[in-house]
């Protein structure tokens, strides 16, 4: 493959590939390092975005394993659809879509401000409008190498009453947002390396894209509908650093007599600026609906302070938290600049509502 030269191996976190989304011709060959779980999709134009190669893996042989179609502007990705994430890198297959409401405040910012509210919602009235996100499976292959993630699986459940343990986790199980998605096509009967892909979907030539839902995953589907429903989206922008937060309802549990409710929430921080930039400290306002306000300060997120480059522009990491009421989030992150000056990013206010219906949280994975 000699479009596929380490002059175009681009660094995304300890993986590498290149890309020229810009003015390509479609398709293109998507190109990977034999064992290494990184890619290079193939191009003879040039690249907008240049990312570092210094990270390419030495003596490492570039073999296709798909090529690269073209990205929908409108529409959704089927069930079975391959693609490789455009931020962290790492391919994964399309299970189904989340049609979910996005509350950009970015948006609202030109709209007229109102009174804080008690509750702790913030100044600007914001409209939600949908947005397609999906749920997926991440190559196990790849997960190794997902640097900008605090762990590489987003989605936890609540254990069993009786189990010692508060949760557990599926591994490489992810939500994506429609436009992290570049899709490719693969000649590959099995191209994802996951221990669900076989079980959830079947190889079938005559379709497009090729791999069908089994009934096992409409099923898996159906029963574990309500926690893996994705429904609000929050999204912030504050000196070219962007938060968005996805809260999870968990279910429900009975301690001392009371109910508590769990929920879990994801957090991406975007550079959208090329100055390097890192977080250091976390600032959260936490509402009661008895009004009573909790305040939380430390350092870093989730035990780490990570850098926003230009070669490594995001960070992703999920939370827990359980409630007796619901709650109101809201707070800011600090960032400090190569310079050591400092500066406050919003996080974008979201309630915790705990007003789903009392059904039982799931006790394993249900088939």
């Amino acid at each position: 493959m000699a479009a596929c030269t380490a002059r175009r191996a681009l660094a995304v976190g300890s993986r590498w590939w290149s890309r020229s989304l810009t003015g390509a011709r479609w398709p293109r060959p998507l190109c990977a390092a034999a064992g290494a779980g990184a890619f290079s999709p193939a191009s003879t134009t040039t690249t907008r975005r240049h990312l570092s190669s210094r990270n390419r893996p030495e003596g490492k042989v570039l073999e296709t394993v798909g090529v690269f179609e073209v990205p929908k502007q409108n529409g959704k990705y089927e069930t079975g659809q391959l693609f490789l994430h455009s931020i962290f890198g790492y391919r994964g297959v399309v299970l189904f879509p989340w049609q979910a409401r996005l509350y950009d405040r970015d948006v609202a910012s030109a709209a007229p401000e109102k009174a804080e509210n008690p509750a702790g919602h913030g100044s600007k009235e914001v409209k939600g409008k949908t947005h397609t996100y999906y749920q997926v499976l991440i190559d196990a292959r790849d997960c190794p190498h997902i640097s900008q993630r605090s762990q590489t699986e987003a989605v936890t459940f609540l254990a069993n009453h009786d189990d010692s343990r508060a949760l557990y986790a599926i591994p490489g199980l992810d939500y994506v947002s429609h436009e992290d998605i570049l899709p490719y096509t693969s000649t590959d009967q099995v191209p994802i390396q996951h221990e669900l892909f076989e079980r959830f979907l079947l190889y079938d030539q005559t379709k497009a894209p090729p791999f069908v839902a089994r009934e096992t995953l409409r099923a898996w589907q159906e029963k574990n509908h309500p926690w893996l429903e994705l429904s609000d989206v929050h999204r912030e922008t504050t000196e070219n650093i962007r938060v968005t937060v996805i809260p999870f309802y968990m279910g429900m549990r009975e301690a001392q007599n009371s109910h508590v409710y769990w929920w879990r929430y994801c957090i991406r921080l975007e550079n959208l600026d090329s100055d390097v930039v890192q977080l250091r400290e976390r600032h959260w306002r936490i509402f009661s609906l008895s009004g009573t306000l909790e305040t939380v300060r430390g350092r870093g997120v989730v035990g780490r302070e990570p850098v926003l480059s230009k070669e490594q522009p995001a960070f992703q990491y999920s939370s827990h938290v359980s409630l007796q009421a619901s709650s109101g989030h809201m707070g800011t992150f600090r960032f400090e600049r190569p310079d050591g000056s400092h500066f406050d990013v919003r996080i974008p206010p979201f309630s915790l509502e705990s007003n789903k219906d009392e059904k039982t949280p799931p006790s394993g994975l249900h088939w």
